[in-house]
């Protein structure tokens, strides 16, 4: 279904509610909800990172978002799996946004939407899973010599894939301090928003309601934005060519779940205009 893209992710889910993007969510129902916890420490390294998400399965397509330590407990499964989509749709933020993700991933698969490349992920160990992510990813960068790019969600091989770009990258997360060089990671986004030349910023930021202050920046400054997710893959790609230049979509089984070959998507602004 064709219409307008919207200003801000409320405004999409609002038309969404309203079964102005599809069919009306009262009508679908969550087969299941998932509750993840898990923790990550890649060979070689020395972080062990801890990851929450919680994923809402609807028909053939899975909806994601993480979220922070604390902000939903595993009770939220019994609560909501087998209910209607429009009460997760009025349910916890990132309940919110896994079941938006899920909606619009099942009205307009990945696998079948217009404009999406396929980029499959090898089978093999975390850390070659990995690379491989990371790299479709940096795929998408057109940076100029020397230009600033805000990374809003640290992940170290992108601020390495930055730099090999010939970019100056200003890292900005609310959890990490430094990068794995000893660089200094900023917790204000807006420093980085009025100084970067482009932004790549992570589906997190679905999650912790700072995606809307990023995309209405980048409006105003017409930034490059690409937005790396596996937290609302096909929340971001609703926004293609109305703030948003690219998108690296990722949907479960994420590439940390699964040891088998599975696939992301990438999105450029212009080849897919149908998305908004």
């Amino acid at each position: 279904m064709t219409h307008e893209v919207p200003g801000t992710v409320g405004e999409l889910a609002a038309e969404v509610l309203h079964g102005m993007a599809g069919p009306p969510p009262a009508e679908l129902v969550a087969t299941s909800v998932f509750w993840l916890h898990h923790g990550t420490r890649l060979a070689g390294g020395d972080t062990t990172y801890l990851n929450h998400y919680v994923l809402v399965r609807l028909g053939g397509s899975f909806g994601a978002c993480a979220f922070e330590a604390g902000e939903l407990g595993p009770e939220i499964c019994r609560e909501y799996s087998g209910a209607p989509v429009d009460s997760l749709l009025s349910g916890p933020a990132a309940l919110r946004i896994a079941a938006l993700d899920a909606y619009l991933a099942e009205t307009n698969p990945h696998r079948e939407a217009p404009g999406a490349e396929r980029v499959e992920l090898p089978a093999g160990p975390p850390e070659v899973r990995a690379r491989a992510r990371d790299a479709a990813v940096a795929g998408l960068l057109d940076i100029r010599p020397g230009a600033k790019v805000g990374l809003i969600g640290v992940v170290n091989p992108l601020v390495d894939a930055i730099r090999q770009r010939g970019g100056d990258c200003l890292p900005c997360d609310l959890n990490l301090r430094s990068t794995q060089w000893g660089d200094r990671v900023t917790d204000s986004m807006d420093e980085v928003l009025d100084l970067a030349d482009s932004v790549v910023a992570t589906g997190m930021t679905l999650g912790n309601g700072s995606f809307d202050r990023i995309l209405s920046r980048c409006r105003e400054r017409g930034l490059p934005l690409v937005v790396y997710a596996q937290t609302g893959s096909a929340v971001a790609r609703a926004f293609l060519g109305s703030g948003v230049t690219a998108v690296s979509a990722e949907p479960f089984p994420f590439s940390q779940f699964s040891a088998e070959p599975t696939t992301l998507y990438r999105y450029r602004a212009g080849t897919a205009e149908e998305q908004g």
